[in-house]
This record gives structure tokens, C-alpha cells and sequence, in this order.
């Protein structure tokens, strides 16, 4: 049955994943690139988790500001007037073919100084030791990135039955291993709210403005590090830095809505997609509600997977396992709404068009 074999990879994995050491003096320079962009509610809290780190005597955090409207500007100019370790920088917005936060990235990279670079979103929060043990795991692994994958806060109905899909896809259906080791774009997953990289590595691959049409900036950067011939995978970050993404139906709706058709590849892909997670999961649960014993096996082989990566991950394992099949229904609306949404030129995202712009057409006869 596919569904109890997907729970058994998801046990596997759950073995496999990698783990921080234990924190101790890092011997190298690291920078922190924070992208803002109307974080004002968020600011204090990252920043001030940040300047905690333990471990990491050569530090610099690397703010820039993307043309805020809210007093994430003021705030970010009292913390770099009270800490030497904060680079303040602020910009007009990203320029044409540029998406906002891989043009943020890139320009916070630019600036930053350090062997190790590591990108974060305000909002996440890090432990005291997170940042020193996510750079030491990444030297240990012998890796060129690391996606250490944030503990998901879910607080609202609408979360717990969606976030929760972030890390059971990964671990449930990536081959962890085979990731690390392959080049292929296909075994690639991480989590822009957390990523840490080697600088030369970074550079080699091109950085963000090889990535800076790309919803899914994270992805399409490990895939970069890859193709220049680097690797990477995402490890467990559930002990080192927390992470709220969306609070409430309405943030979470707007944000899946905004990048879920990027993950896709293409409507075809998407529905596909959907339809084979379906399969295994929801119709299932509808055959057991009808009496059906082999639907009963498949729907608890579902929670199972689900229970499994809860628990690896810190995430909330009972009963919102019990709604695996409800939150696979719900992630096909919120993937049929963002295909809708970018097919209508109305997918935004803090006040500006996340869709891609249609190809530029060459005149007749150009290239012929």
C-alpha cells in the first residue's frame, strides 16, 4: 500500500535527518542577511534573538530595509544606533525583473562580509545557541548549504491543518540522502526563513540575482549551489529557531496563494500532483467512512506519516493527524486558488504582483 510506504520513508528519514552538535565557539566570521519588508510587528523579536547568539564572536547582521510604509525604518535605525553588530541598509524596491526578496538577499549578501552567510526572515525566532550550532553543522556535514527547518508554530485552525504539510512533505517524500548527494532540481527542498551557506559557495552558484525572478527563492537557490557543482539539504532546525509564518486564514490563504502555483511547475503538474495526494490520502478516508477496511488501513497509514513527522519535528502530533486528509483537501483549494490568482494577474504580496511577466517576444524573423 503506497500510503503505509510513504509513513515507513517518513520513519527512515526521520533517523536519517541530520542534527546540530552542540554549540561551541565558531572560528570563523559569520554574517546574518535579514530581508524586511514591513516587519514592524516582527522586528524587535528577531533582532533581539539574533544579538542573543551565543558562540558566534564574530558576528554581523546584515538589515535591509525594502522600501518599508510602516516604522520597521525607525525601529531598525534604534537597534543599529545601539549594537555596532547591525548594518542598517534600506532601498527604493527591487528594479525591473527583480522579485523583492531575492533582490532584498542579494543586495544584504553584497554587503556582508563574513565566510558564512546566513539568511533569515523576521519572522523567526532563534534560540541562544541556534545560530552557532547551525554553522557548525554545516562545516561538519561537509556541506555547501544547509536549510535547518524552523519548528512551525501553528495557533489557528486554519494553521494547524496547513503548516504542518511543510515538513511532512519533505520528510515524508524526499529521499534525504540521495538529495545531498544528487544534482538533480527535483531532489531539492528548503525554507528561506533559514538557510546557511558558504560564502564562496553562495557567490560560485551566482547568488540571489541567478534566482531573482523566483517565488521560491530557496529552492531555486539550493538548486543554483547544485548545478555550480556545490550541495546541500535541509536538516532539522526544530531545536534551534521557531518560526509563526502566517497567522490566521487570511494570512496563510494569501501566502500559499502566492507561491504554491510557482511550486507546481505547471497546471498540468500541479493538478497531477494534487490528484496523486488525493488518491492516496483523502479518498481513502472516504472509502473508510463507508465501511471499507482497505480505506481504514490507507487513512491510518496517512496518519501515521503524519504523527511520525510531527514528533521528529516538534510540531503538535494529536489529534490535528487525525485531519491529514481534511489538510490534503484543503491544500488542493489553496493550490487551485493560486493558479487562479497568478492566471488573473492578482497574486500580490505586501503590496506588490508576485506574478511572473509573460516572455518578452522577439520581432519576426529575430534569431532566424
Amino acid at each position: 500500500m503506497a500510503s503505509l510506504g510513504i509513513a515507513v520513508h517518513a520513519a527512515v528519514n526521520a533517523r536519517l535527518l541530520r542534527v546540530a552538535p552542540p554549540a561551541r565557539p565558531v572560528p570563523e566570521r559569520v554574517s546574518v542577511v535579514l530581508p524586511v519588508r514591513d516587519e514592524a510587528a516582527r522586528l524587535d523579536d528577531c533582532l533581539a534573538a539574533l544579538l542573543a547568539a551565543r558562540d558566534v564572536p564574530d558576528l554581523e547582521i546584515v538589515v535591509y530595509d525594502d522600501a518599508s510604509t510602516d516604522a520597521t525604518g525607525r525601529i531598525l535605525a534604534g537597534w543599529a544606533r545601539r549594537d555596532r553588530r547591525i548594518v542598517a541598509l534600506r532601498g527604493a524596491g527591487p528594479p525591473p525583473g527583480w522579485l523583492g526578496k531575492p533582490h532584498a538577499c542579494a543586495r544584504g549578501a553584497a554587503a556582508a562580509t563574513g565566510t558564512v552567510l546566513v539568511f533569515v526572515d523576521a519572522d523567526v525566532i532563534l534560540a541562544a545557541d541556534g545560530l552557532a550550532r547551525a554553522v557548525l553543522l554545516l562545516r561538519a556535514s561537509g556541506l555547501d548549504l544547509i536549510s535547518p527547518y524552523p519548528r512551525q508554530v501553528a495557533a489557528s485552525p486554519a494553521e494547524r491543518l496547513v503548516q504542518p504539510l511543510l515538513t511532512w512533505s519533505w520528510l515524508a517524500l524526499l529521499p534525504l540522502r540521495a538529495a545531498e548527494r544528487s544534482p538533480r532540481p527535483s531532489l531539492a527542498a528548503a525554507g528561506g526563513q533559514f538557510l546557511c551557506v558558504d560564502a564562496a559557495a553562495y557567490r560560485r552558484a551566482g547568488g540571489h540575482a541567478g534566482v531573482r525572478d523566483q517565488i521560491l527563492e530557496d529552492i531555486a537557490l539550493l538548486r543554483a549551489v547544485k548545478r555550480s557543482g556545490g550541495r546541500g539539504v535541509v536538516v532539522d532546525g526544530s531545536a534551534l529557531v521557531t518560526n509563526r509564518m502566517y497567522a490566521g486564514w487570511a494570512e496563510l490563504r494569501d501566502g500559499y496563494a502566492k507561491s504554491l502555483a510557482a511550486a507546481g511547475g505547471g497546471p498540468a503538474a500541479s493538478a497531477a500532483q494534487i490528484g496523486l495526494l488525493w488518491w492516496l490520502f483523502v479518498l481513502p478516508a472516504a472509502a473508510a467512512a463507508l465501511g471499507s477496511r482497505a480505506g481504514l488501513a490507507g487513512y491510518l497509514a496517512g496518519v501515521a506519516g503524519r504523527v511520525v513527522a510531527a514528533r521528529r519535528t516538534g510540531g503538535r502530533s494529536w489529534p490535528d493527524a487525525a485531519a491529514h486528509p481534511v489538510s490534503v483537501g484543503l491544500l488542493g483549494y489553496l493550490t487551485a486558488l493560486s493558479w487562479w490568482r497568478r492566471r488573473r494577474g492578482t497574486a500580490t504580496w505586501k503590496g506588490r504582483s508576485v506574478t511572473a511577466p509573460p516572455p518578452r517576444r522577439e520581432p519576426r524573423g529575430a534569431g532566424s
